[in-house]
């Protein structure tokens, strides 16, 4: 349960620290914190088979939806 917390957090600080970026626009800005999200999931559901699926799922889902 702890892992779960720490990663979460790290989630959200990594998502703040990208938003911040002003040369980064906003597909990039999404597809990485799309990564970040889904890799720190993937990791905590399944280990590292599990980051890699979930950062790749997670670039793909963030950079569509940045794209809308």
């Amino acid at each position: 349960m702890k892992t779960r917390i720490v990663a979460a957090a790290i989630a959200a600080a990594s998502l703040l620290g990208l938003g911040g970026c002003a040369t980064m626009d906003r597909t990039t800005v999404g597809t990485v914190g799309g990564a970040v999200v889904g890799g720190l999931v993937g990791n905590a559901v399944a280990g590292t088979g599990g980051a890699i699926v979930g950062g790749a799922a997670g670039a793909y889902v963030g950079n569509q939806a940045a794209k809308r």
